[in-house]
């Protein structure tokens, strides 16, 4: 199958590279650039965890942000491999935002100390409001945007040609652009062929409804690479 990888970065190339060990060929289509905010500081407070819900809130830490020593909270394998590869104190729990926060609210204490937010300029849920519903004081600091793409760049002659098979969806701002790049491109009927594959229902709910469109079983890539595995035996 013709696969559209949609991550950013450094999260596209392992991606690709597993697409290809099981036997797709991937076209680029980067849906979104990363771009670490300038100036910013980490509150110097007594943590009681550090919750992160992407590896590029890891990724666009500050020098000498003073976090070595405290308890990460991250959502799965990625941003778990990012912070121990920052050198941070990190475990992953519940899949995505929401899994992270039932995960702290059942785990830890308001009382025992307040949590740090790691985050960018947009987010798929909003763990901060979350966790102060339940009684924790907790700060999210932004450490980067997320700036949209403007063309959908090698994968719009695949489209136009009927070639792409499948395209990879991971947050509902992703699949927004996606949408809006397919539009402005007058792609909109070759794209209801292609099979959208989500992570999650909020995803899918950024597309439109006549879309061939499908949600993972849990909110992480192995479940999304399952779900293509079960669409290339349906073609």
């Amino acid at each position: 199958m013709l696969v559209a990888v949609t991550r950013p970065g450094e999260d596209a190339g392992p991606l690709t590279a597993r697409l290809e060990a099981m036997g797709h060929e991937v076209v680029m289509a980067p849906l979104l650039t990363i771009q670490p905010r300038a100036g910013v500081t980490i509150p110097a407070l007594p943590w009681q965890a550090v919750a992160v819900t992407s590896a590029n809130g890891i990724r666009a830490l500050p020098e000498g942000h003073g976090l070595s020593s405290f308890r990460v909270l991250t959502v799965g394998p990625q941003s778990l491999r990012a912070a121990a590869a920052a050198g941070l104190k990190a475990e992953a729990h519940g899949g995505d935002v929401n899994g992270l926060a039932a995960f702290i609210r059942e785990t830890l204490e308001p009382k025992a100390g307040p949590i740090l937010y790691l985050s960018g300029a947009e987010t798929a849920g909003d763990l901060q409001a979350q966790l102060a519903a339940s009684g924790f004081d907790c700060r999210r600091v932004v450490l980067y945007d997320a700036a949209p793409a403007e063309t959908l760049g090698a994968v719009d002659a695949a489209l136009r040609q009927g070639l792409l098979d499948a395209v990879l969806l991971y947050s509902p701002r992703s699949a927004k652009v996606w949408r809006g790049l397919v539009e402005r491109a007058g792609l909109f009927a070759q794209a209801a062929r292609v099979r959208h594959l989500c992570l999650s229902r909020n995803v899918a709910a950024a597309l439109a409804d006549d879309w061939n469109s499908a949600v993972s079983a849990s909110p992480d890539e192995a479940a999304i690479l399952e779900l293509l595995e079960q669409s290339g035996r349906t073609l």
